[in-house]
């Protein structure tokens, strides 16, 4: 899974690695993003503008929004068959930017898992896979939510987690946000693991544990 992640480009960096894209001014850099919160995401309505979501998806069938505090991350695998995404995956898809996230692995001889920050050896903001969708409440109110979506891990984080979150590969973001519906046959080969080559990762602070925790120590590298 993907529970933690970070993005703390300065503008002009973002702006850079996703010239395509319109930002939102200012953007306060963050380091330890929590399901619940805003993220900025890019979503599949010809804007080509990102804006702010909250992660953990809310599908527009929901009674309650509390449902996405459990749909922080969505299978590759069965995003075609799970009711609270399948329509998502054909007609809402999204970038979500970081520049990197966080996954806690044991260690021996430690009763508490070690965090690690993964990022690009390019040190370059990314995107993730993710999915979008518009809830309305009972009283007209409005949210707009997203979900990160997840693979198998690549070489390098197998021995970290039994997951990854999908990072794409530039080249497929116009691909990823078509407004045109789209099957599982051509969407599927996007959502590979990302190669461990071009990736690094160190083990941080558990300061990160704690969601209130935000600022640049979270990813620190420790001894």
């Amino acid at each position: 899974m993907c529970g933690r992640f970070a993005l703390t480009a300065a503008p002009e960096a973002l702006q850079a690695a996703f010239p395509q894209f319109a930002f939102p001014a200012p953007y306060a850099p963050r380091f330890n993003i929590a399901p619940g919160q805003p993220v900025l995401a890019i979503p599949s309505d010809g804007s080509n503008a990102a804006d702010f979501f909250v992660w953990g998806l809310i599908p527009p069938w929901a009674r309650d929004p509390s449902i996405g505090a459990r749909l922080i991350n969505a299978r590759a695998e069965t995003l075609a068959e799970k009711p609270s995404f399948r329509g998502a995956f054909k007609y809402r898809r999204c970038l979500i930017p970081a520049d990197g996230f966080y996954e806690w692995a044991r260690a021996p001889g430690r009763k508490t898992k070690i965090p690690y920050f993964i990022h690009l050896k390019s040190r370059q903001p990314f995107a993730f896979a993710g999915l979008w969708g518009e809830w309305q409440g009972p009283d007209g109110s409005q949210i707009r939510s997203c979900t990160i979506i997840t693979t198998q891990p690549n070489e390098m984080l197998a021995a970290l987690h039994n997951r990854m979150p999908v990072i794409l590969q530039p080249g497929a973001y116009e691909r990823w946000l078509d407004l045109a519906a789209r099957g599982r046959d051509e969407l599927q080969p996007l959502l590979a693991p990302f190669p461990a080559a071009e990736m690094g990762a160190y083990p941080v602070s558990t300061l990160v544990n704690d969601p209130a925790n935000d600022r640049p120590e979270c990813a620190v590298p420790t001894e």
